[in-house]
Order: C-alpha cells, then structure tokens, then sequence
C-alpha cells in the first residue's frame, strides 16, 4: 500500500513539474510576442492544446498502448495535463459525457462551469480588491468588471486619479 502511494505521488509529480513550466514559459512567451494586455491568448494556446494532448494521450492510451503502466498514465494525464491546464480534463469529462451520450449532463457541466467559473473570478477580484477603507460601491465605481461597464463608471476628477 505504502509503494503504491509514493510511486503515485512521484509519477504526479514527475509530470507536474513540466507541465507547471510549460505553462509559465508559454504564458511568459505570449506575453512578450502580443504584450502584456493579450498575454490570454497564451492561456487560451495552453487550454487548447491541453486539451488536445490528454485527448490525443487518452485516446492512444486506449486504442494502442493499453499496456501503459498507472504511473506513466497519472505522469501524463494528472501530473503533466493537470498542471498545464486543468481546461484539459474540463475538455475530457466534457467529452466523455457527450460520448458515453450524455448530451444534457455535457451541455449543463460545460455551461455551469464556464458561467460559475466567471463568477469565481469575479467574486475573487471584489473581495480580493476590497481593504478596510473601501465597500462594494466604491468598488464597482472604481474597478468596473464584468458586473458594471466602464462607460457606467463615475468619472473621476483628475486629483482622484493621481
């Protein structure tokens, strides 16, 4: 039992570390080809293609190389994929829904999780934004998101801005 955890906790791990790099790398890439303002597009390149390798990795796996150990499955799939993107095993379990014909159940996971993903990042920038000075208001005035628009936002003088 003890042999099977720790080779599983080195096999994530083995696959992590590259994929955890491969992401900084390729975001820091991004950055430095269409500037900091569209370094998304390197996260969207990374969504993409992890998708495409744990499908690719996924499929080989279970048409060719069946023989592949546990191990080598969690360093690539968990380990490598995981770190990378975790969009790619969204893609999978999309997938594998819709697969297995389970179109209803895809369509909600794939709707909810973008939809609630969103207001995660939302909730996460308001709460992270607010200190013991400020409230919500101040905060939709201010830091306009998703919720309210910049051109709704209240102008501020020029002293307010410095």
């Amino acid at each position: 039992m003890k042999n099977i955890f720790f080779r599983t906790v080195i096999s994530i791990s083995l696959g992590a570390i590259p994929g955890a790099l491969g992401r900084y790398y390729i975001t820091e890439l991004a950055k430095s080809i269409f500037s900091q303002n569209l370094s998304y597009y390197g996260t969207f390149f990374i969504n993409v293609s992890g998708c495409f390798m744990i499908a690719l990795f996924y499929t080989l796996n279970e048409q060719k190389f069946k023989s592949l150990s546990p191990e080598i499955r969690l360093m690539i799939t968990t380990g490598f994929c995981g770190a990378y993107t975790t969009f790619s095993t969204f893609g999978l379990e999309t997938f594998s829904q819709i697969d297995q014909g389970n179109t209803t159940i895809a369509l909600i996971y794939w709707l909810s999780s973008i939809v609630l993903g969103m207001l995660g990042v939302q909730l996460g920038v308001i709460l992270g934004s607010l200190n013991s000075t400020s409230n919500y208001s101040d905060f939709l005035v201010n830091k306009p998101g998703f919720l309210i628009s910049r051109k709704d936002a209240k102008p501020q003088s020029k002293k307010g801005r410095e």
